[in-house]
């Protein structure tokens, strides 16, 4: 497996997971993984990868150079146009930089002797592409999409002008889609646009979702008080813009959100990256307005927010923008911690506009949390209004605000919900049930590999 980009979104918990289940289905996985290596910051592919047979590709000394994208090895780029951020956006790379990302990775992908393996599952549409092309041109190639290399795509559409080198990018963006054998893909909604975007033949792409692990999401129950109170006083990871993890913090008294006269109230958790599709300045504000309609205090709680990483307004901002109160932002934590901050919450919430699939629906559902999202691509084939959770209109903080207050007043009708999300999450997200479908696959692409070769 290939990823250019250190584990810090989705794609990691996705290839990290795949990998432990595939040997179940028969089939020995090297990891092949950008990292960082700085001490007391997450990215570290040894790490996220521990236990698995991983190789990382260390930017680290990328990010202390004048330009990272000229260091050696050089820094992986984005899909995503963060001003002053290390990893610029790849419409914006030019031929030079485009060949140096190729050639480091054809150094990485000799070094663990990618001609000799069976397949080649490349996460992302990226520089490794070519690579592989190069390196190993005899082995098949499974692409995997994961919706933020379609949506710089339908960026560049929407403007050709807006980067220098947007049309390169777009061009072999499209070439290497074209060169795998299977392209797995999260949702029905991705296999449209694969079609539209990627000039992709449906019979080429796989529908495969997300799933969790069984083992570790499940429903539990974590006292709400005493999780919390680690996570917002005593370990602060919640920061501000310009500041590092730990500036954000609580008081004591601050934990008042998470109990009152009758116990435990309602925990709303969002956990995810400070993108601008995801949407978080609407979510605040839908809980500002719907705060006066609680029959109890209910908190939000934002978990996620990779240091340093925002687009638009930055949650703080939005808090302060809208008053909004008992907003708490946790910060940055390992996936390895979700499962007790889903057991001390009660309704997982996604606001994101235009989410690929959703990952955390699913590892929330696991652990008998409904689920709140947007009526629209992944999510709304994960969740099932009014048996696992509620969906709601995009940008839309008054529908949002109204699933709020539904899912905070009905506690019995939120325990239904919760419920049936879990039995729908075993039944269909299940990671070693879905690497059977991957190892089906795998075969298909190397048949079909073999049939072009004529062998």
């Amino acid at each position: 497996m290939g990823l250019a980009f250190f584990p810090r979104g989705g794609s990691a918990h996705v290839a990290r997971n795949l990998a432990s289940a595939l040997g179940g289905a028969g089939w020995e996985v090297t990891i092949l993984s950008g990292s960082l290596a700085r001490a007391g910051d997450p990215g570290n592919a040894r790490e996220f990868y521990a236990g698995l047979d991983v190789r990382p590709q260390d930017f680290t000394r990328a990010l202390e150079a004048e330009d990272p994208m000229r260091a050696d090895p050089p820094m992986h780029p984005s899909y995503e146009d963060r001003p002053g951020a290390p990893d610029r956006i790849f419409a914006s790379l030019d031929d030079e930089e485009y060949e140096r990302q190729v050639v480091a990775w054809c150094r990485a992908l000799q070094s663990v002797d990618a001609a000799n393996a069976d397949i080649l599952h490349l996460h992302h549409l990226t520089p490794i592409h070519e690579a592989a092309r190069r390196v190993a041109p005899a082995v098949p190639i499974v692409g995997h999409l994961h919706g933020t290399e379609l949506l710089m795509l339908e960026a560049i559409e929407a403007d050709p002008e807006r980067w220098a080198h947007a049309a390169a990018w777009a061009s072999r963006m499209r070439a290497w889609a074209g060169a795998c054998e299977r392209v797995i893909v999260l949702s029905q909604t991705q296999v449209v646009r694969a079609e539209e975007l990627l000039g992709l033949d449906q019979d080429r792409c796989v529908l495969v979702p997300n799933g969790f692990d069984p083992e570790t999401f499940h429903p539990d129950h974590v006292p709400h008080r005493e999780l919390w109170r680690r996570a917002l006083v005593e370990e602060p990871r919640g920061w501000a813009p310009g500041e590092g993890a730990g500036s954000v913090g609580y008081a004591e008294e601050d934990l008042e959100a998470f109990e009152d006269a009758q116990g435990e109230t309602p925990v709303l958790l969002y956990v995810g990256r400070f993108t601008e599709v995801k949407r978080l300045p609407v979510l605040i504000e839908a809980h500002a307005r719907a705060r006066p309609g609680f029959a109890r205090r209910a908190p939000l709680v934002l978990v996620g927010g990779f240091p340093g990483e925002w687009e638009g307004e930055h949650p703080l901002e939005a808090i302060r923008r809208t008053g909004a109160g008992d907003v708490f932002l946790a910060g940055w934590h390992t996936h390895d911690e979700l499962p007790a901050f889903l057991a001390a919450s009660d309704v997982v919430v996604l606001p994101s506009v235009r989410e690929q699939f959703g990952q955390v629906l699913v590892e929330g559902m696991a652990c008998g949390l409904p689920a709140i999202a947007v009526d629209a691509w992944g999510p709304a084939d994960v969740v099932a209004h009014g048996e696992t959770g509620w969906l709601v209109e995009p940008d839309d903080p008054v529908s949002l605000a109204n699933a709020l207050v539904h899912a905070v007043n009905c506690p019995a009708e939120r325990a239904r919900r919760g419920e049936r999300a879990a039995a729908e999450a075993r039944e269909r997200y299940s990671w070693p049930a879905l690497a059977e479908e991957v190892a089906d696959v795998y075969d298909a692409a190397r048949s079909s590999f073999s049939g072009l070769l004529g062998v």
